[in-house]
């Protein structure tokens, strides 16, 4: 992954700051897709076990180490599923979580809402003992890294992900995660890849900073800053994408490639890509196809390490069927940067973003969200 993409000397507040970067923000689409896609799986019961068995399992709550053997006999709401989208990296190395979104699905189980938290995001981290941190002040992205440490170990990704889910929970006010999973981004080009591709509205001209038309990725400038050669473009209108069109649109981010939002956009475009994903899930191309989909199932479930906290993913899913596409709500949280250039420390919520987990926790985000329309992130 790249680094230090935020907090680049002139760097101004925006109205989205900390927006995940493109790789982190789609690591956790397959996870999307696969708690998603119940409505998909149901009639196709011979998939039910391939399904179940390409997921990865870990303790990601520490339930098991407290002896917790907790066991639902149905699947109820409210519940918020935290998704961590995770570059892998060498075992010696700490886990950062590049990306960090909250589904959060109402009591009657048929509507979702989908927000994101800035990595950069100046954060109070709790207390951990498992991994002798102490607490502190730092970026969220640094709790999943703080909390892996084992002695005389490689870093724990899911003990990281522990402290991470205690952090979003200080922040948010959401007591206790129903879910939680772990999905890396290598994954997720095989995933839109073996969906055949996805279409989905591309809002305006966009071209690519990174790639040239063929995919290949642009040389380096020898003369300073950036790249050269040609580059992919991604016209308005209506487009097919493969899986590296896919990640590389929803890099962009510089008003020099069409992206005159900046960071914003990049959000944007990346929650207008979960619809089109999941809908692409959803449609008869797949759902019809059970060798497609059995594909789909397969590379998702590679990229994905999952807890339930008592019920599977499986389950999960079949609870979560009546939600579609259409009903999942994309929120945007505002924020900015605190100070700017070499002076930049990380971001912050404005105070309405308080208000929106006050709705969250008292089960009050439908009229919250009528009152507050700037909080809803467009479909396209």
């Amino acid at each position: 992954m790249l680094v230090g993409e935020t907090g680049k000397g002139g760097r101004k507040p925006s109205v989205w700051s900390g927006v995940p970067r493109w790789a982190r923000a789609c690591t956790v689409f397959g996870a999307v897709l696969m708690v998603l896609s119940g409505a998909v799986l149901v009639g196709y019961e011979a998939l039910l076990t391939r399904y179940e068995g390409a997921v990865g399992k870990a303790d990601l709550f520490g339930d098991q180490a407290a002896g917790a053997q907790e066991r639902k006999s149905n699947i109820k709401g409210p519940l918020n599923i935290l998704l961590v989208g995770t570059d892998p990296r060498k075992p010696e190395d700490q886990p950062l979580a590049d990306s960090i979104m909250v589904l959060h699905v109402p009591d009657s189980l048929d509507r979702a809402y989908l927000f994101s938290l800035p990595r950069d995001l100046i954060v109070d981290i709790p207390r951990f003992d498992k991994a002798g941190y102490s607490g502190g002040t730092g970026k969220l992205n640094g709790a999943m890294s703080k909390g892996s440490i084992v002695q005389g170990q490689n870093p724990s990704a899911s003990q990281g992900f522990e402290l991470l889910a205690k952090t979003v929970q200080k922040v948010t006010g959401i007591e206790r995660f129903d879910a939680g999973a772990i999905i890396n981004f290598t994954g997720f080009q095989k995933i839109v890849d073996a969906m055949g591709g996805v279409d989905m509205y591309i809002e305006r001209d966009v071209k690519s900073e990174h790639r040239e038309p063929n995919g290949t990725h642009r040389k380096g400038n020898p003369y300073g800053q950036g790249y050269i050669g040609p580059q992919a473009e991604y016209k308005k209108g209506r487009q097919h994408l493969s899986g590296w069109q896919a990640l590389d649109y929803v890099r962009q981010r510089y008003p020099k490639n069409g992206v005159p939002d900046g960071d914003y956009g990049r959000q944007r475009h990346q929650q207008q890509f979960i619809k089109a994903m999941v809908s692409q899930a959803f449609s008869a191309d797949v759902v019809t196809n059970p060798l497609k989909l059995d594909r789909v199932i397969r590379a998702a479930g590679q990229s994905l390490t999952f807890n339930g906290r008592g019920n599977s993913v499986v389950d999960f899913a079949i609870a979560l069927k009546g939600i579609r596409p259409e009903n999942v709500e994309l929120i945007k949280l505002p924020g900015e940067g605190v100070g700017t250039g070499s002076a930049y420390r990380g971001e912050r919520f404005l105070p309405a973003v308080n208000d929106f987990f006050t709705a969250l926790k008292n089960e009050q985000l439908d009229a919250f969200i009528l009152e507050h329309p700037e909080f809803r992130n467009k479909n396209k």
